[in-house]
């Protein structure tokens, strides 16, 4: 339970510390809590449930208003009268005693109409014991003061979300990881009003997670559905298990699959992220399938043909960008054979940097495979989907036997990618977005390997997400010119992309032509 208050420096949360001897997180400054009992579910009928509350709802705020007064000495609960109950009825009450047959006695009311789920943990799957947890909030009574019950939790303090975590992370007021996140999430709030209102608006958790856990740096580091690398953990650790690293290097090919390897470019920049990541898909028997080699990067192309012991039998680049496209060549004369580029010409419209001709044109809908020569063995298809948008010849390619979707820069992972006219077209852009969002569903695509960034996951729900995220950036670029007709595109940016810092507008600059040329079409259609 977070018991909030409304301070002059913003929202306070009460916390406490731990015992040393808990058998979980001892020592740890947390939210009061504890286990629902079977006593809770049967004292609905002396709380007050508020409209369209269910009974698992009102069972988990009976049990949490429960601990907090035996814990804390904290009682939200309600006279007849509908006041609320004060440090003397606190008194009354026997902390060690049945906390409902006492409420009866004394005709109060559990306030359970003013306790709302925030959220909802499920414990890292890889720790030997694990909870299933709501998060639950309140506003802390009035004229009520906390009192630890010295056995399970100590040293009852207020503090801000902020100063938490900054003593945190100066090692003077250790939390544990859903602790954090939560504080961190409990930042963007003002007022105790809005923590509550958003949480009523729905009836439901603001968020529910399962963290993973993969290696950074040479510790374990945990990470929840809406970062980066949570994706690329589901993928490669589907157990939880605490195997993979999550560390940026272009020395060596990181393993997702089996037959799935990703070797990263040492190109890093604002336009790339971490660097271009390239993927070799194929195993010792069928040989390999190298997709965008990159820059002309003579030790990266060379480290993408040892991971492949020199067995590529084809090259496909996803589009012409000077990022992708470049180290086809050279790699190309690397190998034995001579295997075949393929991707897609570049339009009339691409910038001279990003020409580009492959050995072999792909057609939408083809498929590339390979397979072993004896037949026996395991057989890695690829169907190639033309997916216009951030380039005239953009391909995304789906990996059918293992549903995974790799997206070029079309979905990147942190980023949204930059559409540039006139090889860039917005339209295009979203309808490329839908036609992925069906190939999902038609392909049961589980995972999305982007160009820059870690994999991506649930696929569907990255691209209607990034779908919404265009959408929602168009609607801002509408009002904006509705405000400044007479504004230029430097008037439109600064406004339209007041949320991304300034160095980067001349890059939004592009995507917000596109986006203004859609607007345009669209009027002229209308």
């Amino acid at each position: 339970m977070l018991l909030l208050r409304d301070s002059h420096a913003g929202i306070e949360v009460l916390m406490t510390r731990r015992s040393l001897s808990a058998s979980f997180a001892p020592g740890a400054y947390v939210f009061p809590g504890g286990g629902v009992d079977a006593a809770d579910a049967s004292a609905h009928g002396i709380a007050q449930r508020r409209p369209g509350q269910p009974d698992l709802h009102l069972t988990q705020a009976i049990a949490a208003i429960r601990e907090s007064f035996e814990e804390l000495g904290i009682l939200l609960a309600r006279h007849p009268d509908g006041s609320w109950a004060t440090q003397a009825d606190v008194q009354r009450l026997d902390r060690k005693a049945d906390f409902s047959a006492q409420c009866g006695t004394h005709r109060l009311t559990l306030a359970a109409d003013e306790v709302f789920v925030l959220a909802h943990w499920v414990t890292d799957r890889d720790l030997p014991r694990r909870f299933d947890v709501p998060f639950l909030v309140a506003r802390m009574p009035r004229h009520q003061t906390p009192v630890a019950d010295e056995t399970e939790q100590f040293e009852p303090v207020w503090v801000r979300a902020q100063d938490a975590l900054a003593r945190h992370e100066a090692g003077d007021f250790f939390i544990i990881f859903p602790t954090i996140r939560t504080l961190q999430r409990l930042q963007s709030f003002a007022t105790v009003e809005a923590v509550l209102q958003a949480c009523a608006a729905t009836g439901q958790p603001l968020w529910t997670s399962c963290p993973r856990a993969g290696m950074l740096y040479g510790k374990e580091a945990r990470y929840m559905e809406h970062e980066h690398p949570y994706g690329e953990l589901q993928l490669v650790s589907p157990d939880g298990q605490i195997v993979h690293h999550l560390d940026w290097q272009t020395e060596s090919p990181v393993g997702l699959l089996k037959n799935v390897m990703r070797l990263t470019a040492p190109n890093p920049g604002a336009m790339t992220g971490p660097g271009t990541n390239s993927y070799l898909i194929g195993d010792p028997h069928t040989g390999y399938l190298a997709i965008d080699p990159g820059p002309a990067d003579a030790q990266h192309l060379e480290r993408l043909w040892r991971a492949a012991a020199g067995d590529i039998r084809m090259i496909v680049c996803t589009h012409s960008h000077p990022d992708h496209s470049p180290g086809a060549r050279p790699l190309q004369a690397l190998c034995v054979g001579r295997p075949p580029i393929l991707g897609l010409p570049s339009a009339g419209t691409a910038r001279a940097a990003s020409e580009f001709v492959p050995d072999l044109a792909l057609a939408d809908l083809q498929e590339l495979v390979l397979a072993a020569a004896d037949g026996q063995g395991a057989r890695h298809t690829l169907k190639v989907l033309h997916t216009p948008g951030h380039a005239a010849n953009h391909l995304c390619l789906v990996l059918l036997e293992d549903g995974l979707l790799i997206s070029g820069d079309h979905v990147l992972n942190g980023s949204t990618t930059v559409v540039d006219p006139p090889d860039g077209d917005m339209t295009a852009y979203l309808d490329s977005l839908d036609r992925l969002l069906a190939a999902c569903a038609q392909h049961d695509i589980g995972f999305i390997l982007p160009a820059h960034g870690y994999v991506l996951g649930p696929a569907a729900e990255a691209i209607a997400q990034l779908k919404a995220h265009r959408l929602r950036r168009e609607a801002k670029v509408l009002r904006v010119m509705q405000a400044l007709p007479q504004g230029s595109m430097d008037d439109w940016v600064a406004h339209a992309y007041d949320d991304v810092p300034e160095r980067m507008w001349p890059v939004a600059k592009r995507s917000l032509l596109a986006h203004v040329q859609r607007i345009e079409a669209l009027s002229i259609l209308h």
